[in-house]
């Protein structure tokens, strides 16, 4: 399962906007720093209009949607790698999951309280991102020797002193380890480590209600650094979240759709999320369940029936496949087959983006 980590500054939205994104009020949401004690873990499914569709069409007795996991890490402050605030702790949380959900405050509010006394997204950004880099800059710096001398003796660790060479230089100069290139061997040797500023980041810019639809200079500020740094960015309103729980499912588009966006900031996580980390979806469907499964951009058809289970991999022999909208406009799988739309592939086949699929494997 994917799992996204939430950080940012105290007071920025982070709680507000986890509780509203897993409709769970356990992640206490106050006005004051480091109100966030222990991580908070929310589950949610992954919103795919398609599922439903195709339930009808296969007669399903139930949807299973794919799922992310969001945590909902404390507030980081200025000297956070040295122990500032509640510091390591929360460093290593960060260290578990496979993106950071950058919250970044681009509101003014006079009730809430910023740590540093302004609205700035960009600084905020650079002294988190800064407390990133000097962590993994001291673990780093601990690795190498070991590495060094290891290599010595075992000739494979060399890779990783390769890498990390690479990468302390410019940990030493502020820059984060994710914009280091390393070729695919380096990057999988110094993977265990779990670098903090390696991992891939999107910056959800918080605003007011007000600015949710066309945004703010603060917001573009935040779209600008992303684009040199490669990251992604996202416009989010804790605040419209929050609201948009209390309402009636039939009554949520509508009111997103009064204040000029076409989706709620769970889509617009989601989305970046994937295609940020190079994420695709296909999906089965018969009489026991429809279901989407989550796998990455480029993988083949034994692969993907991994996913599913070891034993579709090991026994493959092929995939019926047939693309979401074919299988939809003509109203069933047999149809689909009539007309020539669903397709036999093998092992080399590169599974796309709303895939309907049924694997066939020997047991």
């Amino acid at each position: 399962m994917l799992r996204a980590g939430i950080v940012g500054l105290p007071n920025v939205g982070k709680s507000t906007l986890f509780n509203a994104l897993t409709a769970n009020a356990t992640a206490e949401a106050a006005n004051f720093p480091f109100c966030t004690i222990e991580p908070n873990v929310g589950i949610v499914s992954v919103p795919d209009d398609r599922l439903e569709k195709l339930a009808e069409i296969s007669h399903s007795a139930r949807i299973v949607p794919t799922r992310i996991e969001f945590v909902d890490i404390a507030g980081l402050v200025a000297g956070a790698s040295q122990g500032e605030g509640l510091g390591n702790q929360f460093l290593a949380n960060i260290r578990e999951v496979d993106a950071i959900v950058h919250v970044v405050r681009c509101f003014e509010d006079d009730n809430i309280i910023h740590v540093s006394g302004s609205v700035d997204p960009v600084r905020d950004i650079e002294t988190i991102t800064l407390e990133l880099v000097l962590s993994d800059f001291a673990q780093v710096e601990k690795r190498i020797d070991r590495a060094r001398k290891q290599a010595k003796r075992e000739k494979e660790i060399q890779v990783e002193v390769d890498a990390l060479e690479k990468l302390l230089p410019a940990l030493n100069d502020g820059q984060p380890a994710r914009q280091v290139e390393l070729v695919a061997e380096e990057d999988a040797a110094i993977r265990a480590l779990g670098l903090l500023s390696r991992k891939p980041v999107i910056y959800a810019a918080n605003v007011s209600e007000d600015d949710l639809a066309c945004g703010n200079e603060w917001v573009e500020q935040v779209r600008a650094l992303a684009a040199r740094e490669g990251a992604g960015a996202v416009v989010v309103s804790a605040q419209v979240e929050a609201e948009l729980i209390e309402l009636p499912e039939e009554e949520r588009a509508d009111y997103l759709e009064s204040l000029g966006v076409a989706e709620g900031g769970l889509r617009s996580l989601i989305g970046a999320t994937y295609d940020l980390l190079g994420l695709r979806t296909y999906l089965t469907s018969g009489e026991t369940e429809t279901r989407a499964w989550t796998i990455c951009a480029g993988m083949k058809a034994p692969q993907a029936a991994g996913v599913i289970h070891s034993d579709f991999e090991r026994g493959f022999i092929r995939a019926e496949t047939v693309a979401y909208a074919d299988l939809v406009s003509t109203g069933s799988m047999a149809a689909a087959k009539e007309k020539g739309l669903v397709r036999s592939e093998g092992k080399d086949y590169v599974v796309r983006e709303g895939d309907v699929i049924l694997f066939r494997f020997n047991v």
